[in-house]
């Protein structure tokens, strides 16, 4: 398997890199998290203009047809900017339903609006009792002559607040915890019954509370088939945590770089800290961590982007639970290694930590992938070597 960049991928890179080089300090993220959204509509419109918006959607409908390994690369380089902007959850969550779920006439209408920065959308998957269970939906669609009655609540929509279009999962037949019978929906942020109470994350992002009482839906915003949208929604969740794990690894990589430059500088017993043998071990063990979750990320960006559905499970899984546990072990090196200013709100390496470790919880965390892992047989033994 060739983990290389292509030339092309490279110059995507460095593109996103650059940007956020000069746009994205730690101050700029703060007058951007202070701001009434809680992120940059500035920034949201240099993606577009950068093609990020774009990217992983089929030139068909005006988008780039980037694959699994472009998001990563733009996921890690976001992760290493602690962004504030709805990119994962208008175009990796929502804009993966679109792109996997959608009629061609949807698509037409959804896509050049998402690229072009147009439209923000929020998937709204998860509910009070479901924890990491997609398929535990109680959120009830009826059926109404030419359309459909959405009733129910859902909690953690990632920047569902500053949505445009949520799409919202439901449930149109069986019990609360079939897998059939949920369908997709895609609802106005501002539909007679919708209500959205927003919240700041500990990480620094927003997310919203929506309630639906009695939201009308046309027939053609219907997604795919109304009892038969789990395929979509469990394909959408891999591919989503594929991109977790890529923004990860970009904040662990930053993580490693201001600790090892505190090391070089802090002054103890009249010498740098980092001229300490011990403290070179410590950070000796961020980066292997950082190595291996690294190549986790990349092996499971590409198995997301591949046929095999068992296969890629298994992959995403071992990629999340290397991901979990190199949070805990960066994280706690990073904070130990800084000594009192690591717990600072003022310094940067606090709020990397709170990020690495949300990412963690998000579709799963360590503990739920060991055990499905674990159901799905393990590592194959081409996956293990």
């Amino acid at each position: 398997m060739n983990l290389d960049l292509s030339e092309e991928q490279r110059l995507l890179k460095d593109s996103v890199e650059r940007l956020l080089l000069e746009s994205y300090r730690l101050n700029n993220r703060r007058t951007y998290q202070a701001g009434e959204r809680g992120f940059s509509d500035e920034m949201w419109s240099r993606y577009a203009e950068l093609g990020l918006l774009a990217l992983p959607f089929s030139e068909e409908f005006g988008g780039f047809g980037g694959g699994a390994v472009e998001t990563m690369i733009v996921m890690e380089a976001f992760g290493k900017a602690l962004i504030l902007e709805p990119y994962f959850a208008t175009v990796v969550l929502a804009g993966g339903v679109v792109r996997l779920g959608a009629n061609e006439s949807q698509k037409a209408k959804l896509i050049p609006a998402i690229a072009e920065g147009r439209t923000k959308m929020a998937f709204a998957y998860a509910e009070p009792q479901s924890r990491y269970d997609l398929f535990h939906v109680e959120t009830q669609a009826k059926n109404d002559r030419d359309g459909w009655v959405l009733s129910g609540t859902k909690g953690l929509v990632l920047h569902g607040e500053a949505a445009d279009k949520i799409v919202v999962s439901a449930r149109t037949a069986g019990d609360t915890r079939d897998k059939k019978g949920i369908g997709l929906f895609l609802v106005d942020a501002h539909a007679p019954g919708l209500r959205s109470r927003g919240y700041p994350t500990q990480d620094g992002l927003r997310a919203a509370e929506i309630t639906l009482e009695k939201v009308r839906v046309e027939e053609v915003d219907v997604i795919g088939d109304p009892a038969g949208a789990f395929p979509v929604i469990s394909r959408v969740a891999e591919e989503a945590i594929a991109a977790l794990c890529a923004e990860a690894v970009g904040s662990f990589g930053e993580m490693l770089a201001i600790t090892v430059d505190y090391l070089k500088t802090r002054e103890q017993f009249g010498k740098k800290i980092g001229s300490f043998q011990a403290l070179q071990h410590r950070a000796a063990d961020m980066f292997v961590e950082l190595e291996q979750s690294r190549s986790m990320a990349m092996y499971a960006a590409i198995l997301a982007s591949e046929g095999n559905a068992t296969e890629c499970k298994r992959a995403i899984s071992a990629a999340k639970i290397q991901i979990g546990r190199s949070a805990k072990v960066i994280g706690h090196e990073s904070i130990q290694l800084h000594g009192g200013i690591g717990m600072t709100t003022e310094y940067s390496i606090g709020h990397y930590f709170k990020h690495v470790i949300m990412l963690d919880a998000l579709f799963g965390d360590t503990d739920y992938h060991l055990s499905r892992l674990a159901k799905l047989g393990g590592l194959s033994k081409e996956q293990a070597n």
